[in-house]
């Protein structure tokens, strides 16, 4: 299936790691300030993926539209940075992945929608991202996934045509640009998929449970 592959390419947060206990955290730190109780983790957990819309979401039941949600983005930004690496982890499994990987000669990196601001910081704070070939972040190109630009940039740097990269991702938007820029696609389903979720409608190439479940689709390519 994934022939002729040279570059793996992951989204961030619910496939390589696993920030949902900050970004929860400091959108109970506004909810406390508010005199509301905090809400339990697994109320955040499948929403992670979507960053400060879902955190608010399910902090304020407010979204984009409503007329104070730049302002409580700022202070939700301003509260997950000061904590956004005192409990996030790397997933199981995903150490061992990417040292397999190195041993097999293939480049790696990282294309999320998390902000600069934010994937800076943290990939510093976590030994695993010194070896990767790229980062990435939502803002370092003009549009952020679904759009195909930032996996696009990515290949770029890591000097890999796109048809050899595979774009590995927990979300449809990460599917979707993985598609659109003509890389090999799959689903990461250990991440913070909803019980709802429908992989089929995704299109992705291939699903794994488990990050290393990604060693056997290559291997048998």
């Amino acid at each position: 299936m994934f022939c002729n592959v040279r570059a793996v390419l992951f989204d961030l947060d619910g496939t390589l790691i696993d920030s949902a206990p900050d970004l929860g955290a400091a959108a109970n730190q506004m909810r406390t300030r508010r005199g509301l109780p905090a809400l339990a983790l697994a109320r955040y957990r499948p929403l992670a993926g979507a960053g400060a819309r879902g955190m608010l979401g399910e902090a304020f039941g407010i979204g984009p539209e409503h007329p104070d949600f730049d302002k409580l983005r700022e202070e939700f930004f301003c509260a997950y940075e000061a904590c956004l690496n005192h409990h996030t982890e790397v997933f199981a499994g995903v150490p061992e992945l990417i040292h397999q990987l190195q041993q097999r000669g293939l480049a790696w990196g990282v294309v999320t929608n998390k902000i600069a601001r934010f994937t800076e910081p943290l990939t510093r704070a976590l030994p695993l991202f010194a070896s990767a070939g790229a980062i990435v972040s939502g803002d370092t190109t003009p549009h952020a996934k679904p759009h195909p630009a930032p996996l696009l940039e990515a290949a770029t740097r890591l000097q890999i045509a796109p048809a050899q990269c595979i774009y590995v991702g927990d979300d449809a938007r990460d599917i979707a640009a993985g598609r659109a820029a003509g890389m090999g696609t799959v689903a990461a389903c250990y991440g913070y998929l909803g019980p709802q979720t429908d992989l089929q409608q995704w299109g992705a190439q291939a699903q794994i449970n488990l990050p290393t479940e990604l060693l056997q689709l290559l291997a048998t390519a």
